[in-house]
Formats: structure tokens, sequence, C-alpha cells
């Protein structure tokens, strides 16, 4: 007689699929009275630091829109910026709905509102309502999704198209412009998309990046490899093309298949230019370099930091290592310096690598390593706004935002008196659970967006925040200065009068 089969393992998933609200239910019902107690002297401590946090909201933001979602997303991007006015700016984003299965997953693309620097008044910003929606960020169209969208990457050459990942070995690409608007009902049919792109061998559920040079794509999957591909073909010449796009046009940027192709009741489907071994676990995270399409990097659960280049073939370029002591969770690449890369570990640490020195006696060697988080790091991406700047979110619910060239400096010293980890300059301590996603706004500068899993806490389904720090805290310190001593003796000769 045959031994008993071994119970599937559970593969690890940074995100959360949430429970219906019966499991949810008796989950409660079983946990024990010790269990519950702990879980509300956690919520407690929480819920002390996000009321400190909001009290705090006036003096360090310049502005905050607070939005809670229906659903969880596990992503968040800035797409097109469609006007700008007087006071602010309109731009579309991208989130997703992971849903409890009641009615479909869905990818959705909303218009938000961007007030601009030095417009709202400090004392509107913090009077926000946490279970409310936000007036700034409104609904535009709904895509149904073919399962739950895990990641989100738009194409830099032109956003209105966009790749997703799901809990499957395709990537799929949307012409979210074109694509109909779908009313997300039970048993509604999946929205088709335009492109598939094929070649892992099993699921890729979030490693993702778009090349910032070429129509290319990238992705990393439990198959442990990396897939690139080109969908120059299969796009018209007027997407790309600065000159000819317009945010808000409709007609579909997507080349359609003949008539005679069975495959376009799907979407055609595209087959990679390079599948690229190496990683030994699964792959979490990929990125491009800024400069060329034919150079990328990866990071996985393997510890291993990999960079490739296309041109020498399917095998790593220069492996790394034990870039960090646990997995990697993600990866960015420096827009400003191609020799800077980012990694964000299961390790709670943030490494900062230069790639002419990667190793030393065989194990990663970073230029730096940063360390303000207390739980797995999640995201990291750099600001297009200063080169030395970058963000960082994990599982402890805090945004990071760091600046490398900080560390070691005078003033870094006197700060780092009072417990601040190295190069840390802000803290985002708006959300309430694990920070799945954020986004630094390309076209408004020093304007985030990020998005958390905080259900529990919000009674909906996490929140998104698009917010942006007073320029007192960025700005040159003589600047800052200079500007307050200008506000001192307004407000003393504003005193002295009658």
């Amino acid at each position: 007689m045959e031994g008993a089969a071994a119970a599937p393992q559970v593969p690890k998933k940074r995100g959360r699929k949430p429970k219906p609200k019966e499991d949810q239910q008796q989950q409660q019902q079983s946990a024990g009275p010790k269990m519950k107690e702990g879980k509300k002297a956690h919520q407690h401590s929480v819920d002390d630091k996000y009321t400190q946090w909001k009290s705090l909201v006036p003096v360090l933001y310049d502005w905050l829109a607070n939005h809670n979602l229906v659903w969880p997303s596990l992503s968040c991007r800035w797409g097109p910026q469609l006007e700008q006015a007087t006071y602010k700016n309109r731009q579309r984003l991208y989130l997703s709905e992971q849903t409890d299965g009641s009615v479909p997953n869905t990818l959705v693309i909303a218009n938000c509102e961007v007030v601009k620097s030095r417009v709202a008044a400090a004392e509107h910003i913090s009077q926000f309502n946490e279970e409310a929606r936000s007036p700034f960020v409104k609904k535009y169209k709904t895509i149904i999704h073919p399962g739950e969208v895990n990641r989100i990457r738009e194409l830099p050459q032109n956003s209105k198209i966009v790749a997703t990942h799901t809990d499957s070995p395709d990537v799929l690409i949307w012409d979210v412009e074109a694509q109909p608007n779908r009313h997300a009902v039970l048993g509604a049919t999946n929205s088709r998309p335009d492109l598939i792109l094929t070649g892992h061998q099993d699921n890729a559920e979030f490693a993702l990046a778009m090349c910032p040079t070429e129509p290319y794509v990238l992705s990393g999957g439990k198959d442990k490899s990396v897939v690139l591909w080109s969908i120059q073909d299969h796009i018209t010449s007027s997407a790309t093309d600065p000159a000819t796009k317009s945010p808000g046009s409709g007609g579909s940027i997507i080349k359609k298949a003949g008539d005679g192709n069975d495959k376009a009741t799907d979407g055609p489907s595209v087959g990679p230019r390079g599948i690229y071994q190496g990683h030994e676990d699964t792959v979490e995270d990929v990125a491009f370099c800024p400069s060329s399409a034919q150079e990328f990097c990866s990071v996985g659960d393997d510890s291993c930091l990999i960079l490739w280049d296309a041109r020498d073939g399917t095998n790593p370029a220069i492996k790394v290592e034990k870039a960090h002591n646990a997995d990697l969770h993600c990866v960015d690449w420096n827009p400003h310096d191609d020799n800077l890369i980012l990694t964000g570990s299961a390790d709670t640490s943030v490494c900062m690598f230069d790639r002419r020195n990667l190793t030393s006696n065989g194990v990663g060697s970073p230029v730096y390593k940063f360390e303000g988080h207390n739980a797995a790091v999640l995201c990291v991406q750099w600001s297009p706004d200063k080169a030395s700047v970058f963000g960082s979110s994990a599982e402890d619910g805090l945004l990071n935002i760091w600046d490398y060239e900080k560390v070691g400096k005078r003033s870094e010293r006197l700060t780092r008196a009072l417990n601040s980890p190295a190069g840390l300059f802000f803290q985002h301590a708006g959300h309430r659970d694990k920070v799945v996603d954020f986004h630094w706004n390309a076209s408004d500068p020093w304007t985030l967006v990020s998005v958390s899993d905080d259900c529990d806490t919000t009674g909906g389904g996490g929140t998104l925040q698009i917010w942006r720090m007073s320029d007192l805290i960025y700005r040159p310190e003589d600047e800052v200065l200079a500007e307050l001593e200008k506000f001192k003796s307004h407000v003393v000769s504003c005193a002295s009068k009658p």
C-alpha cells in the first residue's frame, strides 16, 4: 500500500486574497481569548501611532488625499497627465480590485485631481474621514480582469498601454483607452486583453517591468526564469511617438490581428525574445537598465541579484550570491545613474549596489545598507526628481524616503542622535498595515501614490493615499532658513500692528 501523499505546500504570497465574510466570522469565533487580546493590544498600538501621525499632517505635508477602497489593490501606478489647470492637474491612476469572488476581479482606471504645490490649506488636508472615498479620486473605467491583478506596469513611451500579472504564466497587455468600460457583476465575462505574452512554464505573479527606451516587457516567475518580449511589432508607430500621442484620445494603439487569425478571440499571443535561466527559486522582481533595452536585472527567493545582458546570451552577466540574508522582494535601477541598483528584502533592509563593484569574496557587497524598517521590504523605487533620493515600503506599514547623500553628513549626524537611521529623512506613517505598492509621480514633483492592505483597520478594502511632503523638508537648508526668517519678520510685523 502506498503512503499518504504529502500535503501540497501553500505558495508564499506577498499580497493577500480577501477571505469571504463567512470564513472571517468562523476564524474570529475559533480564535482563543489570548489571541484576541494580543490582537487588541497590537491594534491599540497601531491606532495610537496613527493618531499621532494624523495630528502632524498639517506640518509635514503640502497635500494629502485619503481614499478608502472597496476592495484591496496590490498595485497602484500613475498614468498619463490629462490636463493642467491653475490649482490642480488631472491625471490617470491605475488600480485593481482583488475581490472575494462575489464580484469579478478588476483593473480600474481612475481620474485623479492632483492639487498643486502650496495650494491646499494645512487645516484642510488633515480633515479626512478614514472610511470615506476621496473627492480627488473618481473611477473612470473598469476592465474585468481574468484573475486577480498582482502587478500593474505602464509602458513609459505611452502610459495608455499597461501590462498586468495575475496568478498565471501569461503577461497580459491592455490598451486601456480602447478597452470598453465594463460593469463588474457576478457572472460577467472577462475583458479581452489586447496581447498575451507567453513563455513562462509556471505562474508569474509579481516580477514585471516595462523598458524606458524600447517597447520591451520583462517578467519573472515561479519557473525561476526571466522572460523578455518585444511588443514593437504589435503597436502602432503613433503609440511610441511622443509628438502624436494625446492622453485622452480614443482609438486603439495596438494593431489588430487579421481576420484569419483564430487566436484573435483571446487577443493575439506573442512569444518571448529570450528566456534567461540563473535563479534557483522564484523570481520576485525585475528591472531594466534605464539606458538600454538589452540590460536588465532580477532578484528572487534564492537571495540573489542577477544582472543580464541580452547581447551576451541567456546566462547571467553577473550573479550576486547572498545579496541579502533572506528572500529578495524588489529591485529598482537608478534612472539618473546607471551604476546604482536598489534591492529590498525580507531581512527588513534596503541595499544600494554599485554595478562596478557588486561582490566581495563571492558575496554581495552593497555600497550601503539602509535599515529603517522592522518587517519585510515589499517595494523600492528611485525618485524621478533627485538622483540620490528613493522610497521603500514594507510590511511594517511605513513608507520611508531616503537620501544616500545625507549619509555621514554633519546635519545627518545631529539628527541621528535622535536614533534616526542613516539616510532616512521622511517617514510616511499614514497606512495602518503593509504598504504593498507605491509610485512616484513623474509629472508632479515629489508627489506619491501609495496603497496598503489594512482592510481589518479601515472597515474597507485597504487605503490609497496620494501625498506630497512639505517642500521645507527636502529643499536646501539655506533656502528654507531664509524663507522662515522672512516669514518670521512678517509675523512679527503683523503682531506689532494695532
